[in-house]
């Protein structure tokens, strides 16, 4: 998750800056870090989410008497 909101900052603030190539590379990169920022919140989302798995009760030993 953070590979991905660390790559979407570096590629916005390269894409508005003049470090990128002239021509249509800026709109690119800004785009795509705009697209790394929206994967970050996706699968913050789904990790932040998740449900509880019950454990298996099936494998549990039972206590003899």
């Amino acid at each position: 998750m953070m590979m991905f909101f660390g790559t979407g900052i570096m590629g916005i603030i390269i894409g508005l800056s003049t470090i990128a190539p002239p021509g249509n590379m800026k709109m690119i990169l800004t785009f795509m870090g705009v697209v790394n920022i929206g994967l970050c919140a996706f699968f913050t989302f789904t990790f932040l989410t998740q449900t509880r798995k019950e454990p298996d009760k099936r494998k549990k030993k039972k206590k003899q008497d």
